[in-house]
């Protein structure tokens, strides 16, 4: 089972697949022009509309993007908050990935462990930002809700409960089960040569050992965490699993300290000037990868060009790679090992 309209077409000789072809276009919404015909604050809301389970970094790096061109100063305890909601994202991003990945292996159980423990950070999420999914909480200039102490602690409270969960369920099938490594061991590999060769991002890249994260650029307070990109060297689509497990904890420890470390103060700025001129590239970190946001201004209320580049289109590449000599039985579980949002793609 495939989660979204990915169309391959395949060569086979006998049982295993020998060619493959990318067939994309089926959900093209027009995002892009939309972005130039908006006034540029509402495409705050219409980038976190690309794609729901990474809305919030869509956001984030769109209004990081504005901030740069106009110069404006986000506060300090916004950028703190900011990545709290950026890896609650993350975490219930991968816990979907992971329940959908053992459903294509017909691993139901796990399936259900894994979106149990994806629906305390849902909670944590409709607590914090008043929703469960897209949160819409980033602005031009910094944040509209804050995170105060009483909320704070819940929230650490429900981060306890969540990895005692993973800690008895999820993490040990996924390390022991013989079933999941039988299926996924050896299987789409992909070397670290030809991930870097290839432009794979995220977890992808990550898994074929290159130590290559967006979020050690600084961006929103991850330079005040210490942040370290996860890495796994084998590149096949056991190691990039492995690579979102883990990631999931550090998600989990990278909330707590920006909790404990976020200083009091401001949420948000009032930006005020003459509206973006100019043009300006930002990156960020999505859970599937790098996302790369392009905006040219012209002084007047609505952009000239508003251009997305998202992690899934950077990783078919590297999925065309794998394909070839595995099993057509291997190809729903190498296909989702990428964690293909083709929403995100086509825009």
């Amino acid at each position: 089972m495939l989660p979204e309209p990915i169309h391959l077409k395949l060569e086979l000789e006998d049982e295993t697949v020998v060619g493959v072809t990318p067939i994309i276009g089926y959900i093209y919404r027009g995002i892009e022009k939309a972005g130039e015909l908006n006034p540029f604050r509402n495409n705050v809301f219409l980038v976190e509309r690309i794609c729901g389970i990474c809305s919030f970094t869509h956001a984030l790096c769109y209004c990081e993007a504005v901030e740069k061109l106009m110069q404006v100063e986000v506060p300090p305890r916004a950028r703190f908050i900011r990545l709290c909601w950026s890896e609650l994202s993350r975490i219930h991003s991968h816990l979907l990935w992971l329940g959908l990945f053992a459903d294509a292996m017909g691993f139901e159980s796990l399936f259900m462990q894994c979106w149990r423990a994806r629906e305390i950070i849902l909670d944590i999420s409709e607590m914090t930002a008043g929703h469960r999914i897209i949160q819409s909480t980033s602005i031009i200039g910094g944040i509209r809700r804050d995170i105060d102490k009483e909320m704070a602690k819940e929230v650490e409270h429900k981060l306890s409960d969540f990895k005692e969960l993973m800690d008895n369920t999820v993490s040990p099938t996924v390390y022991n089960d013989p079933t999941i490594k039988r299926r996924t061991v050896g299987k789409g590999m992909l070397s670290k040569e030809q991930a870097n060769l290839l432009g794979a991002v995220g977890p992808i890249l990550r898994g074929s050992g290159v130590p290559l994260d967006i979020r050690q650029t600084g961006y929103a307070a991850y330079k005040e965490t210490g942040f370290e990109p996860i890495v796994e060297s084998d590149g096949d689509c056991y190691a990039r699993t492995i690579v979102r497990l883990r990631e999931i904890y550090q998600s989990r420890e990278l909330i707590l300290k920006a909790l404990s470390l976020m200083p009091e103060g401001d949420i948000s700025v009032t930006v005020r000037g003459n509206p973006p001129e100019g043009e300006m590239i930002h990156r960020a970190e999505q859970p599937r990868g790098e996302v790369v946001y392009y905006i040219k201004g012209n002084g007047t209320r609505n952009l000239d060009r508003l251009r997305v580049r998202t992690p899934t289109f950077a990783n078919i590449p590297p999925l065309l790679t794998m394909l070839p000599g595995c099993e057509l039985a291997d190809v729903p579980v190498i296909t989702l090992s990428i964690d293909p949002c083709i929403a995100c793609t086509e825009r």
